[in-house]
């Protein structure tokens, strides 16, 4: 069994007993076998936990591994955020693993096993929040852990590292704005992300500040992928008095509403303005050129990384990188007609 820092008078038998579990279930948790139900490590890894047993960290063990998790892998947003995560580790002479698990904001109830098993030398997680269980199961493993673009808000000990999603919002609207538009309608990602309602929450700023009312048909939640994006903006540039400009709150989104303008005969952007969101590198091959808000991922993943690795990831901390707008050609004034 490995060596603990535990607190006075309180002994392994002690803690069995009131888990209700043997002393042989204790060594099992403690050593991260995989032979143990989730329900009972989770409530073994609590009692330890809050009997003040502590793994000593062993000085001649040291993981070379950084692991990253996401709940999706396909994507290019997924690529800067990799790249990201692999400038720090390479700089410092660690690999990358890569795991896929779980939904956008949380990995699956298994997967901190694994993690136990492998005993990276951090995690990065992305778009996920953790539960109380697994962050006591890292935190007794003295294994540090951030979120990158958590899907809802952490817990105020949980570090995370974001953007400034709501400027973002209000710079793309504000562009739009300034070219003379004022149909501008917004679609935006799912409604249980934080990122989605801030952005939106930033159309609705500048929209508000300007002094032009949001016509809730000209607003819409998405998935963030082309085929939500154009889906939303079919039904949008059909309507009677459709707008003149979309914001997409991504870029993916954003050639989705591409494809809706050339289905329906529209060209962009002398019929159509659009400005998408995260400025991947496919957005210097849209045709016209995708002006876009800059979401600088990569540089997330490299602060997180550089926390998760520097020894700070275990303390409150709360990161947003700024975001800017990049002007390309697929926005335009409207039309006198449509404006």
């Amino acid at each position: 069994m490995d060596e603990l820092d535990a607190a006075p008078r309180t002994t392994l038998a002690e803690v069995a007993d009131e888990a209700g579990v043997s002393l042989s279930t204790i060594s099992k948790v403690l050593n991260a076998r995989a032979d143990v139900s989730a329900s009972t490590r989770a409530r073994v890894e609590a009692l330890l936990e809050d009997r003040g047993y502590r793994r000593r960290p062993s000085p001649s063990r040291s993981s070379t591994l950084v692991e990253l998790v996401f709940h999706e892998l396909d994507s290019a947003w997924a690529l800067e955020i990799i790249r990201g995560v692999e400038d720090v580790a390479r700089a410092r002479g660690l690999s990358v693993v890569l795991t896929q698990s779980g939904d956008r904001h949380s990995p699956d109830a298994g997967w901190v096993d694994g993690v136990l098993r492998r005993r990276p030398a951090g995690v990065v997680l992305v778009f996920s929040d953790l539960g109380e269980s697994q962050t006591a199961q890292l935190r007794s493993r003295d294994i540090p852990f951030v979120i990158v673009d958590p899907a809802g808000d952490p817990a105020p000990d949980v570090p995370s590292v974001g953007s400034a999603n709501w400027s973002g919002g209000m710079a793309a609207t504000r562009h739009l704005l300034e070219l003379g538009h004022r149909r501008i309608a917004a679609i935006t990602g799912p409604d249980d992300m934080m990122c989605s309602l801030a952005r939106l929450d930033g159309y609705r700023s500048a929209m508000g500040a300007a002094g032009v009312a949001v016509d809730e048909r000209h607003v819409a939640f998405g998935d963030f992928q082309v085929g939500g994006g154009r889906e939303a903006a079919l039904r949008m540039l059909r309507l009677p008095e459709p707008p003149t400009a979309i914001f997409a709150g991504s870029d993916l989104q954003a050639l989705g509403v591409f494809d809706a303008a050339r289905s329906l005969g529209l060209a962009v952007p002398d019929d159509l303005s659009v400005v998408g969101y995260d400025d991947l590198p496919l957005a210097e091959w849209t045709s016209p050129r995708l002006t876009t808000v800059h979401q600088p991922l990569r540089e997330m993943a490299q602060e997180a990384t550089r926390l998760v690795l520097g020894g700070t990831a275990g303390r409150p901390t709360r990161l947003d990188l700024a975001t800017y707008l990049v002007r390309r050609e697929s926005t335009a004034a409207p039309a006198p007609e449509a404006a």
